[in-house]
């Protein structure tokens, strides 16, 4: 599969190609281990193999499951529950002491679900157990999660969790938005918030993070804004923030109606408020740190980011990864504790599913799980898998870099500002290429655009915008040589149109014109511009005000004008670049026909009616859009009046078919009316003159006399006969004009 459709998939898919690898619960099914009795055998082998990793141990329970919970929870179960669960953690323990005996615990996480909803009594029960049953390296910082509720209101536990080593502690607010607390099933107010800070700081902790989380399709960007300033006045040392990843989720069915310009634009507004306020973190990177030199993580997860450090998980649904293994335990798929319970008891690895993973599947997951960071170390790969990162995906690296999208900085290959907008595009790159090839099978599957399009504007707000909203559309136009084998002829001229593919609803994955909404402060043709380069990287182009599309329905979000520029570009001098909310940019070849004339005459009044066929073309992907656009044409007296309208279109979004019609017509209406001065022609009409020539004809300063015999100098710079075709360039330049 070509890199620019593995990139693209991944942006259009963008809620299953992140950190979490791999794809589906049933992606490895091929490499799994089905004779249970080989299981304990493998796993021993395999952390032979080893001599250091992290544990994480998972208490799966909470008062009530989140909305948007992708983990193994079990909701508010008796204390007799828990203390039995307690008892069977003990006894896995028990198990991996003896596989892992001798080897040096780096890391340890008690994460959840909420850990601090057990009793201090079995919390300390479970971390007695892993001082004695492991040997834990003294610098390993013990990492613990809680919820505000708990900690506001049993504080002697927060304290109780303090004295038994436990250093970072990390609590969950989520968002302070009540709206969408209530519409996401989870217990939330400032005055708790308030209260937990100050039992956590009383207690002793020093280690602070609060999780925020953003993506919500209910969540517009004064909530978060708000949520985020709100963090920072807790003074938390870490703020980490968490993409609502939908798999998997009580609401993963609002999943499509969260564009990735949506998800872009809220990390980007995030970025820039924790950076300002103190909070430190590469572009990309998921947790802020206020502390020089801290990550911010737990030793847990910044070993597994950064060093692909291997780990045990145990409990309900923990997941295990090994040098060339990865294990999910019982309760994983079905959220009950009855199968764990069993094996337990029968003294066999709570093992719900085991895969023996070939190394492509290995480096796709400790890669994808490296991007939390927002970057890949090399010496740490080479490490891990014996080759070289840079070799290993030698294309891969060369498109990353030549799109900016990363960068290598001293010994890592780094995120940039426009790699961590493409953050989704970028990670399926290192997957395996079965696990490619399984992304774009999931997208053709679960693609639902109406249904994504209706959620999405379900909670799409015009308030958030100025009314009526201001947006551009930039009718960008060339003319390309076609490649012809026989180099006697002349090269064949296309008449061409740039577009880009949408990554924002509505339309989403539609051909559209580049344009954008014009920001506050800003002018239309500044807006135009910015548009141009931050979608297609088109620059040092000169745009003219074609005309202004403001019908009120001509735009699902509400009324919103466009103003549209055109301009004439040599194509030769872009290298296009998508961006933003752009996923791909590409030039189309065009084909505008009249297919249809009516005319009418009522007293003075004349009436003419046309009917064009539009065809935009990209041959080598064997794309092909169209519209069938209807002008009238009315003249009373001294007045003219031109009325557009649609009356089919396939593959073009909004009303773009029209606004290309008008401005082909107008294109053509310019050339029939300038006259051009014979001496300025030899400056005028040269390939490399493309762009003024275009300036000079829209402004009409020039005349018009010998502009079709001269334009064979523009086309081919000479006026002689081609060659046994029996017709002048010019005149065939002109006929596609």
């Amino acid at each position: 599969m070509e890199i620019n459709k593995i990139y693209e998939n991944g942006l259009q898919y963008h809620h299953y190609a992140n950190t979490a690898y791999p794809l589906t619960p049933s992606s490895f099914m091929e490499y799994k281990i089905r004779d249970e009795g080989e299981i304990y055998d493998f796993v021993k082998s395999e952390w032979d193999k080893i001599d250091q990793l992290s544990l994480y141990i998972h208490i799966p329970f909470c008062k009530l499951r989140c909305k948007f919970c992708e983990y193994t929870v079990l909701e508010n179960p008796a204390e007799e529950v828990e203390n039995e669960y307690v008892d069977l953690l003990l006894k896995e323990m028990a198990i991996y002491k003896d596989i892992v005996k001798g080897k040096k615990i780096v890391g340890y996480d008690l994460g959840g679900g909420t850990p601090t909803k057990l009793s201090a009594e079995n919390l300390s029960k479970i971390t007695k157990a892993v001082k004695e049953s492991f040997l834990v390296d003294k610098d390993v910082v013990f990492s613990i999660e809680t919820t505000p509720v708990i900690a506001a209101k049993e504080p002697e536990k927060i304290a109780a969790v303090y004295n038994m080593g436990y250093e970072r502690i990390s609590m969950g607010i989520q968002t302070v938005s009540e709206k969408l607390l209530n519409e996401l099933g989870r217990e939330g107010a400032t005055q708790i918030y308030e209260e937990a800070v100050k039992n956590i700081r009383k207690a002793g902790f020093s280690k602070f993070n609060i999780d925020i989380m953003y993506g919500f399709l209910h969540q517009n960007d004064d909530e978060l804004e708000n949520t985020l300033r709100y963090g920072i006045a807790l003074n938390p040392e870490y703020i980490t923030l968490y993409r609502n990843r939908y798999k998997g989720t009580k609401i993963e069915s609002e999943a499509g109606g969260v564009s990735l310009y949506k998800v872009m634009k809220q990390y980007r507004l995030a970025y820039k408020i924790l950076t300002e306020n103190g909070y430190e973190a590469n572009v990309g990177k998921n947790t802020f740190s206020r502390v020089q030199g801290d990550y911010g993580t737990s030793d847990y997860l910044t070993k597994r980011v950064i060093e692909g450090r291997s780990y045990i998980g145990m409990g309900l649904g923990a997941q295990s990864f090994g040098e060339d293994y990865l294990a999910y335990n019982s309760g994983a798929a079905n959220k009950k504790m009855e199968e764990y319970k069993a094996k337990i008891l029968s003294g066999k690895l709570p093992i719900q599913d085991i895969y023996r993973l070939p190394k492509a599947e290995s480096i796709g997951k400790m890669v994808s799980v490296a991007f939390y960071f927002g970057f890949v170390d090399l010496p740490a790969f080479e490490k891990r898998f014996g080759i070289s990162f840079l070799e290993e995906f030698k294309e891969e690296v060369k498109f990353v870099i030549d799109n900016e999208l990363m960068e290598i900085q001293g010994d890592r290959l780094i995120l940039t500002s426009r790699g961590s907008d493409c953050i989704n595009g970028i990670i399926p790159l290192f997957y395996s290429k079965r696990s490619q090839v399984e992304l774009e099978e999931l997208f053709k599957k679960k693609q639902d655009t109406k249904r994504d399009e209706e959620a999405f504007l379900s909670a799409y707000s015009q308030s958030d915008y100025e009314r009526p909203s201001v947006a551009v559309d930039m009718v960008v136009f060339t003319i390309k040589n076609k490649i012809i084998e026989d180099y006697r002829k002349l090269a064949h001229k296309e008449f061409s149109l740039l577009l880009i593919k949408r990554g924002e609803h509505p339309y989403m994955n539609e051909w559209a014109l580049p344009g954008g909404f014009v920001r506050g402060g800003e002018s239309v043709e500044e807006t135009a511009y910015r548009e141009l380069v931050e979608e297609t990287g088109v620059k040092e182009i000169s745009l003219t005000q074609l005309h202004c599309f403001s019908e009120p329905k001509r735009d699902p979000r509400g009324w919103i004008i466009s103003n549209a520029f055109i301009a004439l570009a040599e194509e030769e001098q872009f290298n296009l670049r998508s961006g933003d909310d752009a996923i791909d940019a590409r030039w189309f070849c065009v084909n505008y026909e009249l297919v249809k004339t009516e005319r009418e005459t009522q007293g003075n009044i004349r009436r003419v009616t046309e009917q064009y066929q539009l065809q935009l073309k990209h041959e080598e992907d064997n794309i092909v859009l169209s519209a069938l656009i209807e002008v009238s044409t009315r003249i009373c007296s001294k007045r003219r009046t031109v009325e557009y309208k649609i009356l089919e279109s396939e593959g073009i979004a909004f009303d773009h078919g029209k606004i290309i019609a008008y401005g082909i017509n107008d294109l053509r209406e310019r050339v029939k009316t300038t006259t051009i001065a014979f001496d300025l022609l030899p400056e005028l009409f040269t390939l490399t003159d493309l762009q003024k020539a275009h300036e000079l004809i829209l402004n009409e300063k020039l005349l018009v006399a010998n502009f079709r015999r001269k334009m064979t100098e523009f086309v081919i710079e000479t006026d002689n006969m081609v060659e046994g075709q029996g017709h002048r360039p010019s005149k065939l330049f002109m006929q596609k004009l």
